[in-house]
């Protein structure tokens, strides 16, 4: 028997909290006040705030990394006999964690260590601060790690100094592996939050190095400018890339997550239940009431979405179309409560068989982003070769998932073919009100 220690206390408490949320995912029935109440009169008031993030159905922007730990039945006791033993988190999650809760002697850090003097004492800080992280696992290995920090002051350890602002600061932005599709997945978290927190601008410091380049023209890409330099006391200097919040570039990329509102071209785009699940993690429906949200999958939560499909005009669809996702019937109830409209996407290409010059540049293209099997793929283009690829951007998922009976009575929509089909302007717009979306996405 041996007296824990705050941390260790601390530790179980976020333990319990999470094996709670697990609970409620596990049992849509069960009481979430209930929960809540229970947990409350067991646990401190510093972690009452954790306590109150539970909810039903996991928000894709929080989850938690189970690290292990007994249920803590007697946090009042003065001795606790403490059996901790390892969860591996999944390989496929990414998670909201403490960083008092991450080993910061992982070798995973050293690079980090290594280009920034101080590093150790910075990351100690932040766990003292209890400060929160998202990470990615694979194995119990930590391969991924990004810190986001709010800022409203000047910057003027920079030049040029930059005025004051609401600012989203990437912290700490490293992938282990760059060969990857999960440097997307992280993007588009901190672009996420940049929206949801209403900033001015997002800014990141990265040291020019060619091992570097890669990660520089992501932020590039996704519209982020040099602006200013950081001068190290090591005679170093790190470059400081700005993406300005309010204005808008015409490249859509560059002005992503937002959805510019510019034209009359826009279409209701349908796909089957099995696909979407994979395809739109955050926007699944589990009933008229409720929506199911699945893990936040390194394979499907990135920007870039491929869909291939047989449907009749798809391919008149061009660079820059919006085109609203609308999940069909799985068949588990009413079509009227069952399909649904989820998310808003953006165009950015249309291919077909002709555009390829071979069966593998086929495959290396379909294969990246698209939910399909290889077999599927290789059996499409060798005996189905009338197929439509549809690759665009994913913006933004609905808070309130549009029914069909809203379509039908309050849209108006009654097309010949539900397949898809083109939008005007004010029915794409009644959509997205019914939706419920932050209007922040939206450049009107």
């Amino acid at each position: 028997m041996s007296i824990p220690s705050l941390h260790d206390l601390h530790r179980l408490y976020y333990n319990q909290i999470a094996r709670a949320q697990a609970f409620l995912e596990e049992n849509s029935h069960a009481d979430l006040s209930r929960v809540k109440c229970l947990l409350r009169m067991m646990m401190p008031k510093e972690v009452h705030d954790e306590i109150e993030k539970l909810h039903e159905c996991r928000d894709p922007h929080i989850t938690y990394n189970i690290l292990g730990g007994n249920n803590l039945l007697a946090p009042q006791a003065k001795t606790i006999k403490q059996h901790i033993y390892h969860i591996p988190p999944d390989s496929m999650d990414l998670q909201r964690q403490p960083f008092s809760s991450i080993d910061l002697s992982d070798p995973f850090f050293d690079s980090l260590r290594n280009s920034y003097e101080g590093f150790d004492n910075w990351f100690r800080k932040k766990a003292a601060q209890n400060e929160m992280a998202t990470v990615y696992y694979d194995n119990g290995h930590l391969k991924d790690f990004l810190y986001l920090k709010i800022e409203d002051t000047a910057m003027t350890d920079v030049e040029p100094s930059l005025p004051a602002c609401r600012r989203l600061k990437v912290g700490t932005f490293k992938i282990e592996n760059r060969g990857t599709r999960r440097g997307e997945r992280l993007m588009k978290k901190l672009l996420d939050l940049a929206v949801a927190e209403d900033v001015d601008e997002t800014y990141v410091t990265i040291f020019p190095e060619s091992r570097l380049q890669c990660l520089i023209k992501s932020f590039q890409c996704f519209g982020f400018q040099l602006k200013s330099f950081k001068h190290h006391s090591d005679g170093r200097i790190e470059n400081v890339y700005v993406r300005d919040m309010r204005s808008h570039s015409s490249d859509i990329l560059a002005h992503y997550p937002f959805v510019k509102m510019d034209s009359d071209r826009y279409f209701m785009l349908s796909i089957k239940p099995e696909y979407h699940t994979r395809l739109f993690p955050d926007s699944i429906l589990k009933n008229e009431q409720k929506y199911d949200v699945i893990q936040d999958l390194s394979e499907t939560n990135s920007i870039y979405k491929i869909y291939i499909c047989w449907m009749r005009d798809v391919a008149q669809l061009q660079r820059g179309d919006k085109v609203i996702i609308y999940r069909t019937n799985d068949h588990k109830g009413p079509a009227n409560y069952r399909s649904v409209c989820t998310s808003v996407c953006t165009i950015l290409e249309i291919r077909k068989k002709a555009d390829f010059a071979s069966e593998e540049e086929y495959l290396r293209y379909a294969k990246k982003y698209s939910v399909f099997s290889e077999s599927d793929l290789l059996d499409w283009y060798r005996n189905r070769p009338g197929f439509i690829i549809i690759k665009m951007a994913y913006n933004i998922a609905f808070t309130r998932k549009v029914i069909l009976k809203e379509l039908r009575e309050e849209v108006g929509l009654e097309p010949d073919y539900w397949g898809f089909f083109q939008l005007t302007a004010e029915q794409f717009d009644h959509i997205l009100r019914l939706g419920a979306i932050n209007e922040r996405y939206l450049i009107r």
